[in-house]
């Protein structure tokens, strides 16, 4: 009698798929991305991303609560300043608002772990990563201001910094500065392979971070260009990266694949604020399952090799992950 293989007999239960699945989203995979504002008492929302809120200091550590009984581990911290100027001074000021944000986090929840974005958009008046001359990003001068930036964020107690400029030659100059002062045990996540995305057009609202002039395709990367992201990772990863993330992560997902295949390294996925408003506004119209397509997506960014998923859905996914549901 000849057999059949019926590839349908492990999939016939949930208890079956669940025994099988190859992959699946798990809370300890989830960074939350977090927006650190000037003022007491404030929780402003972003109006292009339900859900997300810009905080003050007061009402951060508060919301920190609520991502800890979640069973969320780690943030990534944006910061607001009250003030900006052509060369982001604020961004390393030793009372600057992340800097303070992380000081009151640590002195509540010494266990979440503190991730600072470390870049100088949201805080130049020009809103550029860098430091402009004549129209132009400067790359070199740049770096100093990045390496005191994750400084000042280490000294008040961030457990890893990530430079999401894309300035060249940033992650030796944050390097060695950490160990210059005796920080050999403080990773860098880098954003390594940052594309010139279409998608991060909500989060320059909840950050305030858009270019008065111009855009960034001069230090991004142009979303064509997979090799290009390979060389971009070798060079982090040579200046001693110990993470690297890729940004965005939908469209990306070849990109997350090479990475992780290439350098075994930690990857993180962002699933980007353009991503998380399009999933949004389809579910408030009611033509997806929104816990569905999350789940999917996130699950998808883990299949092409991520190990973290940076998300704005993080405490959704930590909350739909306890109820013990099937989700997909």
């Amino acid at each position: 009698m000849e057999l059949m293989r019926r590839m349908r007999r492990l999939r016939t239960s949930a208890e079956i798929r669940s025994l099988v699945r190859e992959h699946s989203v798990q809370v300890n995979d989830l960074i939350y991305p977090m927006f650190v504002m000037a003022g007491e008492k404030q929780k402003v929302a972003v109006p292009s991303m339900p859900g997300v809120y810009q905080y003050s200091v007061d009402q951060f550590t508060e919301a920190l609560g609520e991502v800890r009984r979640a069973g969320v581990k780690a943030v990534l911290l944006f910061g607001i300043p009250q003030m900006k100027d052509a060369l982001g001074t604020e961004a390393h000021r030793a009372d600057g608002i992340v800097q303070e944000s992380v000081r009151a986090a640590k002195r509540l929840y010494p266990d979440i772990l503190l991730i600072t974005d470390v870049c100088l958009c949201e805080y130049t008046d020009h809103g550029h990563c860098g430091v402009v001359r004549q129209g132009e990003i400067i790359n070199d001068e740049t770096l100093a201001l990045l390496e005191q930036t994750a400084l000042s964020h280490v000294r008040a107690g961030a457990d890893i910094v990530a430079p999401s400029d894309m300035m060249d030659g940033r992650v030796r100059a944050i390097r060695r500065a950490l160990d210059r002062e005796g920080f050999v045990h403080t990773p860098v996540m880098a954003y390594s392979a940052k594309f010139a995305s279409g998608f991060y057009g909500p989060f320059r609202d909840a950050a305030g971070s858009a270019p008065q002039f111009g855009d960034r395709k001069t230090y991004q990367m142009d979303p064509p260009n997979g090799n290009e992201a390979m060389w971009e990772t070798a060079l982090d990863v040579e200046e001693g990266a110990d993470i690297v993330i890729v940004k965005p992560a939908l469209s990306y997902g070849d990109i997350i694949y090479r990475t992780k295949q290439r350098f075994q390294l930690p990857v993180a996925a962002y699933n980007v604020s353009g991503e998380y408003a399009m999933i949004k506004a389809a579910a408030a119209n009611g033509w997806i399952d929104e816990r569905r397509i999350v789940l999917e997506a996130l699950v998808g960014m883990k299949r092409a090799g991520a190990d973290l998923l940076i998300t704005y859905y993080a405490l959704d996914v930590a909350a739909w992950l306890q109820d013990g549901s099937e989700g997909l």
